[in-house]
């Protein structure tokens, strides 16, 4: 009797001083449009993803974002801080370190604020990769020497408030103008899982002029705002908020500039990258689906409870919420209005899952993500 009122009193104790103990973050509620798509019509379950194979297994980890010029050089970054130019006969070339050179990165998120975590990777009209660093902010990187030259750092930031997760980039063939997202003011990409289960509107959209050092901020109060991408004409940008599962339409040009709109929401799965396509579409890599076979999608549990979600970031180690995560690859097609034309597949992850990018260049599909340890390839594309 004893001994169970002994563990009774030490339960009770455990659990007084989870409550007691803060909570990292402070979510608010959050009302669902409703339950994720159902999987028919273009969104029909298919295994067009399956269709390739992997290059650089335990070379390239986490591939995120790419580029290409006009010689057939494909450029990534890497979870471990570093640039690469892959070849067109497929070789692979480092092209500098975004931070310090040491044996730990890449092993922990740990060290990614002295590695450096390269995002948004892209080519200005000078030659030069523009690099969104998610710690070391926006860099121009010498694709031949790999020289880095500092345009914009994350303690400068905009309006008085500092960067910490810089995210997408795209650029602009017509003005050169630079555009980026922030995806929180609050938490590092070491963080992402926290911003994501917080579920704060705390991201910004900005642009960055190379020819006056100038930052503006073309949006706030965004939900994790992540990849953005340019209209063949330029007159919009399509931008994902990837913690609610959402994308915008942010007017550049004509009666509508600078106002936005929702084009989809309540998506099938959160949004990443967007990309256009080299028809004339635009490409979303879905980092994670919002369905599962046997149970409802986690995050879509507990986004209403603000208290269940500071009891989680108290007590589970952030690295446990990746076994919630479906081995499931899903890449979007939508034409110029926001429509879904066509969606591809890889139900079992055969292929790869997570998918962060969804890049084209001569016949060539690159297949993105921020963790997995091999660059996912599709010859050809099958819409």
């Amino acid at each position: 009797m004893l001994g169970r009122r002994s563990l009774l009193v030490a339960l009770l104790a455990v659990t007084v001083g989870v409550y007691l103990l803060p909570s990292p973050i402070d979510p608010k509620p959050h009302v669902l449009k409703g339950p994720p798509p159902v999987l028919e019509g273009p969104l029909a379950v298919n295994t067009r993803l399956q269709r390739g194979y992997r290059l650089f297994t335990s070379k390239l980890h986490g591939p995120e974002s790419f580029t290409a010029d006009e010689d057939g050089n494909v450029y990534t970054g890497t979870v471990d801080g570093k640039l690469w130019r892959i070849g067109p006969d497929d070789s692979l070339i480092l092209i500098t370190h975004m931070g310090q050179n040491l044996p730990e990165c890449g092993s922990s998120t740990d060290y990614e604020p002295v590695c450096g975590r390269p995002h948004g990777v892209r080519l200005d009209r000078h030659g030069q990769l523009i690099v969104a660093d998610s710690y070391f902010g926006l860099n121009s990187v010498d694709p031949r020497t790999g020289e880095k030259t500092l345009l914009l750092a994350n303690s400068q930031g905009a309006d008085g408030v500092p960067f910490a997760f810089l995210n997408g980039l795209e650029i602009s063939s017509q003005t050169g103008l630079i555009y980026f997202t922030d995806s929180s003011s609050r938490w590092g990409r070491r963080h992402v899982k926290l911003e994501v289960i917080e579920l704060n509107s705390l991201g910004r959209l900005l642009s960055y002029d190379p020819r006056t050092g100038s930052v503006r901020v073309l949006l706030d109060s965004l939900y994790m705002p992540n990849g953005i991408a340019l209209s063949p004409d330029e007159n919009f940008l399509l931008l994902a908020e990837t913690s609610i599962g959402r994308i915008l339409r942010y007017w550049l040009k004509g009666p509508k500039a600078g106002t936005k709109e929702v084009i989809m929401d309540n998506m099938i799965g959160y949004p990443d990258n967007i990309r256009l396509s080299d028809h004339g579409t635009f490409l979303v890599g879905i980092t994670t689906p919002r369905f599962q076979k046997f149970m409802p999608p986690f995050l879509d549990m507990i986004a209403p409870y603000p208290a269940v979600k500071r009891f989680l970031a108290k007590v589970v180690p952030l690295s446990w919420y990746n076994l919630l995560l479906p081995r499931y690859a899903l890449v979007l097609e939508l034409g110029l209005d926001g429509q879904i034309v066509g969606t591809l597949h890889d139900p079992d992850g055969h292929l790869t899952w997570a998918v962060s990018d969804v890049f084209q260049h001569r016949g060539r599909t690159y297949l993105g993500s921020t963790d997995l340890p091999f660059l996912p390839v599709l010859e050809g594309w099958e819409s």
